[in-house]
């Protein structure tokens, strides 16, 4: 592998932490600042805003030379995490939540276009994968490590943690990604001069539903385990290992797949595969083995979906590469939340605990439609 996709593979690992280890810890945070659990939701909340508002700001540093600007995001990961840490009360931590979220989507969508760049020739999905590798590798062996350093010692530890890798990624970058002349400037219309293709919102669909696909069954899968699976609570640790070591398999061979054949009828494949497997997890979700075996398909699939998607927006974002890839991070955080909203709907309607799965499927539908029209449009060019 190279040094140069590994030191921003570094940056995502932080990222994947901080953003998906909050969920654990909340109760520990709102103990110690003496807030309620509602409150302390709020800095889920904040991180996503920082999100929303980081991504788009691409547009106004798309004349940065690429390893600058990576530069510059691995720095306001490393001072965001800090000032986490270091929050005297819930208003500084909540200003500091937004600030750590602003570097997610324009890393991302910076890095798959420095993957691309640095990638060998028919390599470029495997080389964005490595860039979405980082936030599955934190969420197999990063988000557990960090809930563990939480409630063993003080949730704002990690943090200072988080924020010291922060500092790694700058180093590494610097040392090991090398000089990259920026992208050519078509002007602040010419971002948005991709928009007006069919292909960038079939990718954007395919991301928006089949993430919400799974996600409105992964947002619940603790109760969905404990209380219908019949899961002890301690269990939970082991499962989300097994749901992260799922996003890992899905990633790394879904990137190789993209690599062989197209980007486009590996997802589509994918999005079929999660139709197929939707009904199953609602039909079986009582029976622990194939619950465990569900905790690492869907995660495995939902994965095998982001590399690829990822390094295909790059393609067909000509003359706004950044805000592209930017705008998949928005898809992936707004659909998170619409999945949440969605599988709480079901359960809260009377459909049972194991529901999302089902409120899953139409999401999944839409998004392999979505899809298999990408790859018809490709065959057709």
């Amino acid at each position: 592998m190279k040094k140069s996709l590994l030191s921003l593979a570094f940056g995502t690992f932080a990222l994947g932490i901080v953003e998906f280890g909050m969920m654990g810890i909340l109760s520990d945070i709102a103990n110690d600042l003496n807030i309620s659990i509602i409150k302390a939701g709020h800095l889920i909340s904040a991180y996503s805003a920082g999100v929303a508002v980081g991504a788009p700001s691409l547009l106004f540093l798309r004349k940065f030379p690429l390893r600058r600007l990576m530069l510059l995001l691995a720095a306001i990961i490393a001072v965001g995490n800090a000032l986490v840490a270091l929050s005297p009360n819930y208003v500084c931590l909540l200003s500091a939540r937004f600030i750590a979220g602003l570097p997610h989507g324009a890393f991302f969508g910076a890095g798959a276009i420095v993957c691309s760049k640095l990638a060998d020739n028919g390599k470029g999905a495997s080389a964005v994968a490595v860039l979405v590798g980082g936030m599955t590798i934190a969420n197999l062996i990063g988000v557990p490590g960090f809930t563990f350093m939480c409630h063993i010692l003080s949730w704002r530890l990690p943090f200072g943690m988080v924020a010291l890798f922060g500092l790694i990624t700058f180093i590494a970058i610097k040392y090991w990604v090398p000089i990259l002349s920026p992208l050519p400037d078509s002007g602040m219309k010419g971002q948005f001069r991709f928009l007006s293709k069919p292909a960038p919102w079939l990718i954007y669909a395919g991301v928006f539903f089949e993430q919400a696909s799974v996600y409105c069954w992964l947002s619940y899968i603790s109760p969905i385990m404990t209380k219908v699976a019949g899961f002890s609570e301690s269990s939970m640790t082991f499962i989300m290992v097994l749901v992260g070591a799922g996003m890992v398999f899905g990633n790394f061979y879904a990137g190789r797949l993209s690599d062989k054949y197209t980007p486009s009828i590996v997802t589509a494949i994918i999005a079929t595969l999660t139709i197929v497997l939707m009904p199953m997890m609602y039909m079986f979700a009582s029976y622990k083995i194939p619950s465990l075996l569900f905790a690492f398909i869907a995660p495995g699939l939902l994965f095998g979906l982001g590399g690829p998607l990822q390094y295909l927006i790059v393609r067909y974002a000509k003359g706004g590469e950044m805000l592209g890839g930017a705008g998949i991070q928005i898809a992936f955080n707004v659909s998170n939340a619409v999945a949440a909203i969605l599988g709480g709907a079901v359960i809260k309607h009377g459909f049972g605990l194991a529901s999302p799965a089902l409120a899953g499927i139409p999401c999944a539908i839409v998004g392999a439609i979505a899809l298999y029209t990408l790859y018809y449009h490709e065959k057709r060019m």
